[in-house]
């Protein structure tokens, strides 16, 4: 059982839920287990930093310039000081013994990546989640290739994740999970904890998946990274071909639909270099 923990918690504008995400930390039903908890202010404009400062002296508070969550999630990663890392969404919660079940599991496997299993709420209402977001435990890689497989709100790792595969992508706009989560489950096992641990919340304005149309653009783009690294088996290499091949065409029949000649160009192009080569 690992004995620290840095919580590193991105925030943009949310000053009315990331108090929720904090009290959720504070709340963990650990007795040997040090915590300490990052937020990472991307900019905001509302009373964030004012809360934190009134409500929560005992937290880490960093500022800066809007760079997207990627970057913030970065930040908190560089500034932390433990060897056991968690992310939380700050429009997300955890549940009182989610870290304390994470590191008995951890324990337990000698693995360094474990994510849980999730209640989502949209819109203050428990929504079911359909077949295709069922999550896993062990090499899970191909798992990940059609969507984002774990939640970032989730997942415990030990920094020597970061140092072998690197941190989040800070020009991917949306997508930036998946596309750390396939450089991760190329190389480690993950620790699959049955336990819903999380309550993660949706139906928001701000959500990424709401703020930018053809997901899957940035989707191509990640698969694109994996592939060029060849660092995949040939299994793993051949399914994710395969999924590049299917989402590229979904995009491009899109874009034949809506007669959009610049996204027509580009799948073209990348369908001739991956796929019809």
């Amino acid at each position: 059982m690992f004995n620290s923990l840095s919580v590193i918690i991105p925030s943009f504008n949310r000053d009315a839920v990331v108090g929720r995400a904090i009290e959720s930390v504070l709340a963990q039903k650990v007795a040997n287990i040090e915590i300490e908890i990052i937020v990472i202010d991307d900019g905001s404009t509302d009373q964030t930093q004012q809360l934190i400062a009134e409500h929560f002296p005992q937290v880490i508070y960093k500022y800066q310039s809007n760079k997207g969550v990627s970057a913030a999630r970065n930040l908190g990663i560089e500034f932390a000081t433990h060897e056991w890392i968690a992310l939380l969404d700050s429009d997300d919660e955890w549940l009182p013994n989610k870290i304390h079940q994470q590191s008995e599991l951890l324990t337990q496997t000698g693995l360094l990546v474990c994510h849980t299993e999730e209640i989502w709420i949209r819109n203050q209402v428990r929504v079911n989640q359909m077949n295709k977001h069922k999550k896993k435990g062990g090499w899970i890689f191909q798992k990940c290739l059609p969507l984002c497989a774990m939640s970032p709100s989730s997942i415990v790792l030990h920094r020597s994740v970061f140092d072998q595969v690197g941190v989040f992508d800070e020009s991917l706009p949306a997508c930036e999970d998946y596309d750390l989560w396939l450089r991760i489950t190329s190389q480690f096992e993950v620790a699959f904890l049955e336990t819903a641990s999380i309550n993660k919340y949706g139906g928001h304005a701000d959500q990424l998946s709401r703020q930018y149309w053809g997901m899957d653009r940035f989707r191509v783009l990640a698969l694109e990274k994996i592939l060029r690294t060849k660092t995949l088996t040939d299994e793993d290499a051949q399914a994710a071909l395969a999924m590049l091949n299917t989402k590229l065409t979904i995009l491009l029949n899109g874009a034949y639909k809506h007669n959009n000649q610049q996204l027509i160009v580009g799948c073209e192009a990348k369908l001739s270099q991956w796929c019809h080569a």
